[in-house]
């Protein structure tokens, strides 16, 4: 008897052992599961962290086209969800479909990058263009004093012809570029005194007369808006005032219809 509840107590102690190691196997399984399910689940999020970053690279770059193609506030929102819906069933997604659905959100956002990218540069080269057009009056607050063409000469009478337009200003006023450029003369121009002329690299060149100092270097880049001088009255003049004159293809033009707007007087 003795005997037989000893068998019964090792019989006991080894289903006991085999039930520990099945319940350690089924642990062990299901933390590799989980760990599995954890791996494919940053997996997930790292490729939608990456997709998210795209597609705020393009909202930044849609905003900036946005505002250089002079679009009006409200027309693109980049911010605002886009509105969607739908009535079909709603069921579990497999892991396969989420990835189909990454790999097409990844091509389409890659698709509109690419035609971003595009416009972005055609847009560049027509800003570009633009601002490399005399479009900007060469001192601010102030008004045109004697206009483009045929007139009266101002200091010994007779006509004469006049190849630019005067604006007013004060001795020291800041004479401005009026469009990009490369500053390509710098110097006394007989009848002009201290000049600063700009090459626009278009066919323009503009041309800022009477200045009473001079703040460019030949060679030197400019952007529109930048000063290049200071105002006065050097040179064949009756008063403190700025010249302006437009040269186009090495014909010297009319400067008014270039200016857009800006003149007054």
């Amino acid at each position: 008897m003795a005997g037989g509840l000893a068998l019964l107590g090792a019989g006991g102690v080894a289903g006991s052992a085999i039930t520990h190691q099945r319940l350690a196997q089924e642990a062990a399984r299901t933390e590799a599961t989980r760990a599995q399910a954890q791996r494919e689940l940053n997996a997930i999020a790292a490729r939608v962290g990456e997709l998210q970053a795209q597609a705020n690279r393009l909202n930044a770059l849609g905003e900036r086209l946005t505002r250089m193609g002079g679009l009006k506030d409200g027309e693109f929102d980049f911010q605002r969800p886009v509105g969607v819906g739908g009535d079909g069933e709603v069921r579990d997604m497999r892991k396969a479909e989420l990835g189909t659905s990454l790999d097409g959100l990844a091509r389409t956002l890659g698709t509109a990058g690419e035609q971003l990218t595009v416009l972005d540069s055609l847009l560049t080269d027509r800003q570009l263009s633009m601002d490399a057009v005399p479009s900007r009056v060469p001192v601010l607050n102030s008004y045109v004093t004697s206009g483009f063409g045929n007139r009266a000469d101002p200091i010994v009478g007779g006509g004469e012809f006049h190849k630019g337009i005067d604006f007013s200003a004060n001795t020291g006023d800041p004479v401005l570029a009026v469009a990009d450029g490369v500053v390509s003369f710098v110097g006394v121009r007989s009848g002009y005194g201290n000049v600063v002329e700009i090459d626009h690299g278009n066919g323009y060149v503009t041309r800022y007369a009477h200045n009473s100092r001079l703040e460019r270097r030949q060679g030197e880049l400019v952007r529109a808006g930048e000063e290049i001088a200071k105002a006065g009255s050097t040179g064949r003049s009756t008063g403190a005032h700025v010249h302006l004159e437009v040269w186009q293809d090495g014909r010297v033009v009319n400067p008014r219809p270039f200016l857009q707007g800006a003149l007054r007087g």
